[in-house]
Formats: C-alpha cells, structure tokens, sequence
C-alpha cells in the first residue's frame, strides 16, 4: 500500500507540471489511468499509429472508424483532430476508461460504449464471455477498424469471435489494421534463439502464450491460423522480434 501511495502522489505530481508548463491536452488522461494502455507514452503511442492508419489502411478525414478495446481513447485522440466528415465508436470493458472518454469527446461524433463482458486482466468478474459477444453495431457500418493491443491478449475463441465481427460491421473494401504477435518462421527462429522480447511458449495448436497461469497477458497467433480468418494484405512485423521494425508489436492490414 505505501508504495501505491508515494506512485500516485508521483503520477499526480507529474501532472501538475505538466498544467503548470501549459502542455496540459484535455484528451490526455491522467497519469494514473495509464495502466489501461500498457507501456510507452500515451500520446505519442496514439500518433504513431494514426500515422499508421493513413500510410497503411488509407485512413481519410471522413472515414467512419471503430476502435475495437478503446481503453481511455489512445487512438481517440489523435482521430479528433484528424476526421472531417467522418466519425468514430469506440468500445472496451473497463466502464472508467469509458466514463473517462465520454466525458471529454463531443458526442454527436464520438461514441464510447461499455463492453459487458469478462476480461482476466481488467474486468474478471464480467457477466458475459467474449466469445460470444457481439459487437453492438449494425452491419456494414464502418470504413475502417482498428486494434491495437486487443488480440493480444485474447485467446482462440475470443479472437476469433473479434475478427468475425469485425468483418461483419465494416463495409464492403474496408481495411482491418490490427496488432499481433505473429508465429512465423522468422519470430519462431527469434524464440529459438532467446532474441524476441517476450519468451513465448510451445504453441498449443496454433496459440502460444507467455504465462500460462494468466494466460492472456500476452498471446501470439500462427499466421496461418490468421489468414484463415481474414483476408490479408500486408504484414509489418514488430521490434518484440528482435529486429527492426514498423512498431512494436506485428501489424497487419486486411481488407472486408
């Protein structure tokens, strides 16, 4: 306890410099909520992949975008300065994440809905399992579909249920670009030789994991199981590899 005492007071601190230097972003959340999104900087993360989302899925201002596990609004963020015309839903388990967002975005172009749903890492007392979940949008209802983080830390089932639904509510010809850790020859031969970044596991079928006992902290996919589910265009594959790399985890575009 005292020691998630003295980070808040830290992460609250930092905060305060940050108004009192005038970098404040009213669409960065405070530090503390973080957590939700991992490692690496909040706003520079979102940049980075809204520059994705142009140079590889061909994102323009009036695109209709679904942001499949939002958290606090990562992508959010730079979308708001970004679309024109277009629009954005955005969903995710954890109801303060949510909360958070709706409070801050202007609501006739940016939704923000709670996912009822169980989630080991955020949400382990959820009522209902994500396989079966289905996402709350009419068919063909978005341009373009993000995830990020997402499949990552779902298992089979669950991914495979987020990838069909993904499918059903983008339009004819809309692009999926959505992050994995990818089981191929090269980042097999990465694990073989202790230079990926996570130490994943011998697959289990076509699923590898980094600790069993929780095992959706982290997930990697053979990539034949991937492109069995949908219809690939490009692979960009990341840092965790031990080589260079677009991002750091694997990222992947396919199209409806």
């Amino acid at each position: 306890m005292p020691g998630r005492a003295a980070t808040a007071l830290r992460l609250r601190a930092a905060d305060a410099l940050d108004r009192a230097r005038g970098r404040h972003d009213p669409l960065v959340p405070p530090r503390r909520l973080w957590g939700t999104v991992g490692q690496g900087d909040f706003a520079a993360v979102g940049d980075e992949f809204l520059g994705h989302l142009v140079a590889l899925a061909g994102l323009t201002p009036d695109d209709d975008v679904l942001d499949v596990g939002c958290g606090i609004g990562r992508i959010a963020r730079p979308l708001a300065g970004f679309l024109d015309g277009g629009s954005y839903a955005g969903f995710d388990v954890d109801e303060r994440a949510i909360a958070w967002c709706r409070a801050r975005y202007p609501a006739d172009r940016f939704r923000f809905d709670v996912a009822e749903l169980r989630n080991a890492r955020y949400r382990p007392d959820g009522p209902r399992d994500a396989s079966t979940f289905r996402f709350p949008y009419p068919d063909d209802s978005f341009d373009v579909a993000v995830m990020t983080s997402v499949l990552t830390h779902l298992l089979a089932p669950e991914a495979d249920r987020y990838l069909a639904e993904t499918l059903r509510v983008l339009r004819p010809g809309g692009r999926l670009l959505a992050t994995f850790f990818l089981l191929d020859d090269g980042s097999r031969a990465a694990l073989r030789e202790g230079r990926a970044a996570i130490a994943f596991r011998a697959p289990e079928g076509a699923v590898a994991v980094a600790d069993p006992s929780l095992p959706e902290e982290a997930v990697a996919y053979d990539e034949g199981w991937v492109r069995e589910r949908v219809d690939v265009r490009a692979i960009e594959p990341g840092t965790w590899r031990g080589d260079a790399g677009r991002s750091f985890q694997d990222i992947l575009l396919s199209c409806a």
